[in-house]
């Protein structure tokens, strides 16, 4: 049976996925989480075989948790399902560990190929994603940040505390502090508060995703 996680917080959202992700072969049984929270709650208790994401969920934000998945399940295969699918955020999906991109915009075939091309070992975009050289950059190559580091600044974005951190990504609060000195030297900056204005200015998906909330 192939389990896969659905991780939208509309419900008719994941009703639709779940219709049409019975079109996969052999038995599927689809499970539906709001939230981060929710979803990690049922990541511990049983065992999924993909996990679709999208970007824009109350909470933890799809590209933060991300990272954690990829953190605490690196093998689980993530596919993100979202509104958003501009090249820079399909590259900061894919440098963050997305395994596919697909648009709420595609039809349901282009779901299911989607899925079948991870599900295969493969990585699966509509587009390539913009070079990360041009007008803007990644924020991990333009300030030499480590994915470790990534993960962590995500999760400062939201305003999480350094244990809070720790909890989410299963790692200790020390190998937490670690990371946000070497963010802090990476940013050239003195705190958190700085750190964090510089983070929000500099995130597409953060800035575009309220301009975004119709078109989920």
């Amino acid at each position: 049976m192939l389990r896969i996680l659905i991780i939208d917080d509309h419900a008719l959202v994941r009703e639709g996925l779940m219709r049409t992700m019975q079109g996969l072969e052999g038995e599927v049984r689809c499970v539906g989480a709001n939230d981060a929270a929710e979803a990690l709650e049922l990541l511990q208790s049983e065992e999924y075989d993909l996990v679709t994401l999208d970007l824009i969920m109350p909470g933890l934000s799809g590209m933060a948790f991300l990272g954690v998945l990829h953190n605490r399940f690196p093998l689980l295969p993530v596919v993100i399902v979202s509104a958003l699918n501009d090249p820079d955020t399909m590259s900061r999906a894919t440098q963050a560990g997305a395994s596919g991109f697909v648009s709420k915009q595609c039809f349901g075939e282009n779901l299911l190929d989607a899925l079948r091309q991870v599900l295969s070992g493969a990585i699966s975009l509509p587009m390539a994603p913009r070079d990360t050289q041009g007008d803007i950059c990644s924020v991990s190559e333009r300030y030499g940040i480590t994915k470790g580091q990534m993960r962590v600044l995500e999760l400062l974005g939201h305003g999480k505390t350094n244990r809070g951190i720790a909890d989410l990504l299963g790692v200790t609060e020390g190998t937490v502090k670690v990371h946000v000195c070497a963010i802090f030297k990476a940013l050239k900056v003195a705190n958190r508060a700085q750190a964090l204005l510089l983070f929000n200015n500099l995130m597409p998906v953060r800035r575009n995703a309220k301009v975004s909330q119709s078109g989920r």
